[in-house]
């Protein structure tokens, strides 16, 4: 069978005894073209044109959109290099007559004592507990001190006998007085001076021994007084009218005399009427804590409830670690509201004395020192040196170096130099709002 291909003139023929016959048989049916179709250069030649054609265009119009878009690139950027500079400018104010500081603070007693035992003893039995009122002299627990009470009995012991020496002594002393009077009233003559001069050393010996007799009385009567002193240390008291914070007794417990690390107090009593408040205050608003400055203290335990007080005294002197002055407000607390421990807020109001105020993002700090960049009406760039009088953080307060009414810059860029013109956009300021250190 046999099969033509018009367009390329190659015949091909198989056999259909193909398998049945033998390798040789069917080599001799396959025939390789020798030639092809005139048209098929013609064809290739046309397709190699097309696609170079298409390079080619390819080609001019990458180069041309590359160079468009680096001309775009360059004028855009000449623009904006020639393009005046925008910069956020906020305008400086007189600060208020008053701002608000607001810091943390805790509460402290008027009085707090911890009670420990003067004598050595067991408790024998305690009346009052964590919460409870005491009043001045009140007695809280009762001491046993059987050794204590040994050693009284001993000492009124020994001045009993040390007195009925001093009875011995009087009568010895009453007896060589009569003799030395005897002998020295004798005629002379009868008695020799000798015996006379032994008569007056015996006299004067025994008022002697009689004075010391009755000095080791005195001195006995002394340590009764003071162990009788003692066993009134067997009731434990309060101090003070307060309430007891902290009980560290029991029945039986035993306890030893003193305040040392190793001894165990027996009583914690606090009085908080009034009550005290302790406020670490940063060096900036160290100068404006006065006596007599008002204060509001709040705690979140009572919701909107405000306690009014006002600052007692100051330390008078800056911690050197924190850079920090201690003040304390006195608050009344008649209704024991506030306890000791207490972490509170505590508000003052501080006077400003007109100065002017700007943001604390507009200062700049420099090796020259602080400064501002003042902008100009013209939008001229000029940078001025300030003296900070106070800051809160959120603002500053200036002393000197521009004046109510000027336009400074709100963070400006390193790269504006002063005399550099910008364009100038207002920011409305933020109301200023009470500054609050925290711990």
């Amino acid at each position: 069978m046999q099969r033509h291909d018009p367009s390329s003139s190659v015949t091909f023929e198989s056999d259909r005894g193909a398998t049945h016959g033998t390798d040789s048989d069917m080599s001799s049916h396959l025939h390789v073209p020798t030639s092809y179709a005139p048209r098929t250069g013609r064809r290739m030649r046309f397709v190699a044109g097309l696609v170079a054609i298409t390079l080619v265009i390819a080609f001019f119009l990458v180069h041309h959109i590359r160079s468009d878009a680096e001309d775009e690139l360059s004028s855009a950027t000449a623009a904006r290099v020639s393009a005046v500079p925008p910069v956020d400018v906020v305008t400086v104010e007189r600060a208020p007559a008053t701002r608000p500081l607001i810091l943390p603070g805790e509460t402290a007693a008027w009085y707090e004592s911890t009670i420990y035992a003067r004598v050595n003893g067991y408790v024998a039995h305690w009346s009052v507990d964590i919460g409870d009122a005491v009043k001045k002299g009140q007695v809280m627990a009762t001491i046993d001190t059987p050794d204590l009470d040994d050693e009284l009995a001993a000492a009124k012991a020994k001045v009993k006998a040390e007195e009925s020496q001093v009875k011995v002594r009087e009568a010895e002393a009453d007896f060589a007085k009569t003799t030395y009077e005897r002998w020295r009233d004798s005629p002379k003559g009868v008695v020799s001076e000798q015996e006379r001069e032994a008569k007056k050393a015996g006299y004067v010996s025994a008022v002697a021994q009689l004075n010391s007799a009755q000095a080791q009385v005195h001195l006995d009567q002394a340590q009764v007084d003071r162990l009788t002193a003692l066993t009134q240390f067997k009731q434990v008291t309060a101090p003070f009218d307060g309430v007891v914070t902290d009980r560290k007794i029991d029945i039986g417990n035993l306890v030893t005399a003193g305040s040392t690390a190793n001894t165990t107090p027996l009583y914690r009593v606090t009085q908080d009427d009034p009550i005290r408040v302790f406020v670490d205050v940063p060096q900036a608003a160290s100068s404006d804590m006065k006596p007599g400055v008002p204060a509001r203290i709040t705690a979140s335990a009572f919701g909107d409830r405000k306690f009014d007080g006002k600052v007692t005294r100051t330390s008078q002197a800056l911690d050197p670690r924190a850079r920090t002055l201690r003040v304390e407000v006195d608050i009344p607390n008649s209704d024991h509201a506030l306890v000791p421990g207490m972490y509170v807020q505590v508000a003052f109001e501080l006077s400003t004395h007109g100065l002017a105020q700007i943001p604390a993002g507009a200062l700049l700090f420099r090796t020259s020192g602080p400064q501002v960049a003042v902008v100009g009406g013209d939008g001229v760039v000029s940078y001025r040196p300030v003296t900070i009088a106070r800051d809160d953080g959120a603002t500053v307060e200036l002393a000197s170096g521009v004046t109510v009414g000027e336009k400074v810059a709100l963070n400006i860029s390193s790269q504006i130099a002063d005399g550099t013109k910008v364009a100038p956009r207002n920011v409305e300021q933020a109301p200023v709002q009470a500054a609050v250190t925290k711990p």
